[in-house]
C-alpha cells in the first residue's frame, strides 16, 4: 500500500520534513495532556505554517504578474487572471495564429485571446498554475484507515492488516488506527467486536505500542458522548472494549484510574470506566467470560458443553480420579454453566448406586476447591427437582434417593443448608408443578401463533379464557427470552405486545415481576444467546420508553437484584439507555419499528385466493397458496372466511376446499375448531345481511362433525 502523499504545495522537501515533525510532537503533547497550555502548540505551529503558504502563494502571484509594476516586456506576454478565475491574455508581438506573420504594423495596444476566433488555438493559452489544496499528513492517515480496517473486517487476515499499517508510516498516528477500529466495530455485530479485540492483541509490540493503544483509548472515552448519539448502548460496549484489553494485558489495570485524569466530571467516559471496573473486571472468573462474550475462539455450543461434561463424568466413574475429574471441568471454563455438572453428576448417581460414593466424594472435593460455588450447587439440586417426575419413571426410588442426597450434602457443608429448609428438597407439590408446565407449553404455543400471525387481540383473548393470571409474570419472561433468540421483527412484535397487554391484561406488578425473573436468570440465558444481556437492556428501557415500566420501576427491580449479579450489570445498561439524549427516538427504531406484515394484509390475502379459488375451482392452487402463507396458527382465518362466502354466496365450493385442506393437514381440526366458533360468536351480525346464517351453519356444523373436521361435543349455543 502506499504511503499517503506528503504534498506541502510549494514548500522544498527540507521544509515539508521540518513541518511533519513538528506537527507530529504538537498533536503528541496535546492528546498526552489534553488541559495543559501545551495544547495550543498546533495551532501556533498552523499559524506559521499558513502564514508561510500565503508567503509562498503571493510570490507566486507577483511572479504572474510580471513584477507588479508592469516593467519587464516578459511579464506582458502572462495571463492576467480575475477573482473568478478567468485567464486573459493580453498580446503585444503580433497577431492571428501560430504559423502566420502577423500585422504589418506592431502596435503596442492590447489584445484578447479570442476563442470564437477560427484561428484559435489553445496551445497560445498561458500555462496556469492551479492551486491545489495543502492536505497534512495526518489528513491523508486517517482517509486510509478505513480501507485498510474494512479489508480486515472481509477477509480477518491479521497479518496482512499488520503489513498495511506498517506500510503507512507515522507511528506516532496509530491512536488514531485503534480509535477508528475500536469505534466501527462498536455499531457492527459480535464477530467483528471480537476480530478487532483480536487484532489489537496481534499488534501489540509488533505494529502498536503500549502507549498508542492507551491514547487510543483514552480518545474513545473522550468520545464516547457523541458515539452513544448513533450507538445506544456505547457505553457498554466500549467497557466491554477496555476490559478485554485488560485481560489480554495490551492495557494495564491501572490504565482505569490514569484515563480519569483526562475526562470531565460530566462524560460518560467516567461511566465507561465505572462499568469496566465493577461489572466486568472484579466479577468472578471474568477472564474466561469476557474472552467468550463475543464468540471468540473458547466458545462452544451449549450442546458440546454437555456432551463433554457427561464424558468425563463417565470417564471419572472408570477410573475413580477425583483430581483428573476436577482439571477437566476447570479446562472446560464455563463456571457458569458448573450446575450441569451437578445434575448430571447426581443423576448418574442415582442411576448407579454403586458409582454414588464417587459422585459424592467429586462434588464434595470441587465444592472444598472452589471449583464449583455454592449458588451453582444449590442451582444444579434445584434442576434435579425440576426433573424429578421424569426421572422417576426410570428411576423408581429417585425421590428417595434425591432426598437422601440432599440431607448428607447439607450435613458435610458442600450444599448449603438453606436448600433444604427452604422445601426445594423434593416435596414440592406435585399439582402445582404440573400446573405451570401445562402453562408454559400454552404460552409458548401462543408466542410462535403470535409471531406467526401478528394477531394482538386474538392472543389477548385467549389468554383470557386460559385463565391464569398469577402466571403472567411467566409469559413476559417466555415472551421475551422467545424473543432474544430471534430477529429484530420478533422482538419489535415483542415489545409491541408487552404495551398492550401492560393496557389491557397485565398490571404493573406483573410486569416488573416478569423482568425480575428475566434478570435472575440471565446469567443462564447467556448461555444460549450470547447477547442476552444487551438484547434485555434494550427490551428494558424500551418498556420504559413505551410507559410500560416507570423509571422508579427500575429502581425497585435493582434492590431485589444481588448488587454483582450479571442482571444487575443488565439494568444499569438500561438505565443508561433509557437516560440518553433522544432516547425515545432512538428506541423505538432499535429493531426497525416494523413488525412484518400485518394482520389485516395476512386477512386480504385470504379473502384474494378464496375469490380467485371461487372463480377458477383450482383446489391444488388454492391449497398451495395456504400452505405457502406460512401462517398455519392463522388458518382458523381461512375457516371462517370460507364459511362466511359459503353462506353469502350460496355456493358450497368452498367447503370442499376446506374438506381438502383437512385432508391433507394444512388445516387442523384446532384451526378448524377455533374457525367455526369465531363464526358462531359473529352470528348475530351475520343474520343481519344473511337472514337464514343460522340455519346455514348449523348445517355446516353438522357437515364438519360428519367429516371430522370438529369434535362431536362441539355446540352452536355460545351466541344465544
Amino acid at each position: 500500500m502506499a504511503s499517503p502523499r506528503n504534498d506541502g504545495g510549494f514548500l522544498t522537501q527540507e521544509q515539508r520534513e521540518k513541518l511533519r515533525i513538528a506537527v507530529q510532537n504538537a498533536e503528541t503533547l496535546s492528546l498526552t495532556s489534553p488541559r495543559s497550555p501545551t495544547g495550543s502548540t498546533t495551532s501556533a505551529l498552523l499559524q506559521q505554517y499558513e502564514l508561510h503558504q500565503q508567503q509562498v502563494r503571493a510570490a507566486a502571484a507577483a511572479a504572474r504578474g510580471g513584477g507588479g509594476g508592469g516593467g519587464g516586456g516578459a511579464g506582458a506576454r502572462h495571463a492576467r487572471r480575475s477573482h473568478s478565475g478567468k485567464a486573459v491574455k493580453l498580446k503585444k508581438d503580433g497577431a492571428g495564429g501560430k504559423g502566420t506573420w502577423g500585422r504589418l504594423i506592431d502596435a503596442d495596444t492590447a489584445t484578447f485571446l479570442d476563442r470564437n476566433d477560427p484561428n484559435y488555438d489553445s496551445d497560445e493559452e498561458p500555462y496556469e498554475l492551479i492551486e491545489a489544496p495543502a492536505t497534512t499528513p495526518l489528513e491523508d492517515y486517517k482517509k486510509s484507515l478505513v480501507t485498510i480496517i474494512e479489508e480486515y473486517f472481509s477477509t480477518g487476515d491479521v497479518k496482512q492488516t499488520g503489513s498495511d499499517l506498517k506500510e503507512l508510516g507515522y507511528d506516532d498516528f496509530h491512536r488514531y488506527f485503534v480509535k477508528k477500529l475500536v469505534s466501527m466495530a462498536m455499531d457492527r455485530h459480535d464477530k467483528e467486536k471480537e476480530m478487532v479485540s483480536v487484532l489489537l492483541s496481534s499488534l501489540y509490540g509488533d505494529g502498536l505500542s503500549s502507549t498508542q493503544i492507551k491514547l487510543g483509548f483514552v480518545m474513545l472515552l473522550q468520545a464516547v458522548d457523541d458515539l452513544a448519539v448513533d450507538i445506544p448502548d456505547a457505553v457498554d460496549v466500549l467497557a466491554l472494549f477496555i476490559a478485554r484489553a485488560v485481560v489480554d494485558d495490551i492495557l494495564p489495570p491501572a490504565f482505569l484510574n490514569k484515563a480519569k485524569g483526562s475526562l470531565t466530571e460530566s462524560s460518560k467516559g467516567l461511566q465507561v470506566l465505572q462499568i469496566a471496573a465493577k461489572s466486568y473486571l472484579s466479577a468472578p472468573h471474568h477472564a474466561e467470560l469476557l474472552e467468550r462474550r463475543w464468540g471468540g475462539s473458547t466458545h462452544i455450543t451449549v450442546e458440546e458443553v454437555k456432551r463433554r461434561i457427561t464424558d468425563l463424568l463417565k470417564e471419572y466413574i472408570k477410573n475413580g480420579d477425583t483430581a483428573e475429574a476436577c482439571r477437566c471441568i476447570r479446562e472446560l471454563a464455563v463456571p457458569f454453566f458448573h450446575h450441569e455438572v451437578v445434575k448430571r453428576a447426581a443423576t448418574l448417581g442415582m442411576e448407579s448406586p454403586a458409582a454414588e460414593t464417587l459422585i459424592v466424594k467429586l462434588l464434595k472435593e470441587a465444592s472444598e476447591e472452589g471449583l464449583i460455588s455454592s449458588s451453582q450447587m444449590v442451582k444444579g439440586f434445584s434442576r434435579i427437582v425440576e426433573s424429578l417426575d421424569d426421572l422417576s419413571l426410570d428411576i423408581p426410588s429417585a425421590k428417595s434417593q434425591f432426598q437422601t442426597l440432599v440431607s448428607k450434602a447439607v450435613s458435610e457443608g458442600w450444599l448449603d443448608s438453606s436448600y433444604e429448609s427452604s422445601g426445594a428438597n423434593g416435596s414440592v407439590q406435585d399439582d402445582d408443578h404440573e400446573k405451570l408446565r401445562r402453562y408454559k407449553r400454552e404460552a409458548v404455543s401462543m408466542i410462535h401463533e403470535y409471531f406467526l400471525s401478528d394477531d394482538i387481540p386474538e392472543l389477548i383473548r385467549t389468554l383470557k379464557e386460559l385463565g391464569l393470571p398469577e402466571y403472567n409474570p411467566v409469559f413476559i419472561k417466555k415472551l421475551i427470552t422467545i424473543a432474544m433468540d430471534r430477529k429484530n421483527r420478533e422482538k419489535e412484535m415483542a415489545s409491541v405486545l408487552l404495551s398492550s397487554l401492560s393496557m389491557e391484561l397485565f398490571s404493573n406488578e406483573d410486569i416488573v415481576k416478569g423482568f425480575i425473573m428475566l434478570l435472575e436468570s440471565a446469567e443462564d440465558t447467556a448461555l444460549d444467546i450470547l447477547d442476552a444481556s444487551d438484547e434485555l437492556g434494550l427490551f428494558l428501557a424500551r418498556a420504559v420508553i413505551d410507559d410500560v415500566l416507570a423509571p422508579l420501576n427500575l429502581d425497585e427491580i435493582g434492590s431485589i437484584l444481588p448488587p454483582k449479579c450479571s442482571g444487575a450489570e443488565t439494568l444499569n445498561m438500561a438505565r443508561s439507555l433509557a437516560s440518553a439524549r433522544h432516547a425515545g427516538e432512538r428506541l423505538l427504531r432499535c429493531w426497525g419499528g416494523g413488525t412484518g406484515w400485518a394482520v389485516e394484509d395476512a386477512k386480504d390475502k385470504i379473502t384474494k385466493l378464496l375469490e380467485e379459488y371461487e372463480s377458477g375451482g383450482d383446489v391444488g392452487e388454492a391449497c398451495k397458496c395456504i400452505r405457502e402463507m406460512g401462517m398455519p396458527f392463522f388458518n382458523h382465518e381461512v375457516v371462517k372466511k370460507a364459511l362466511v362466502m359459503a353462506m353469502e354466496k350460496k355456493k358450497e365450493c368452498t367447503l370442499s376446499l376446506l374438506h381438502e385442506c383437512f385432508g391433507e393437514g394444512i388445516i387442523t381440526i384446532n384451526q378448524m375448531t377455533k374457525g367455526f366458533s369465531r363464526v358462531r360468536d359473529g352470528l348475530d351480525d351475520l343474520a343481519l345481511d344473511i337472514p337464514d346464517a343460522r340455519e346455514k351453519f348449523l348445517s355446516y356444523v353438522e357437515h364438519g362433525k360428519k367429516n371430522g373436521w370438529l369434535v362431536p361435543s362441539f355446540g352452536v349455543a355460545a351466541s344465544t
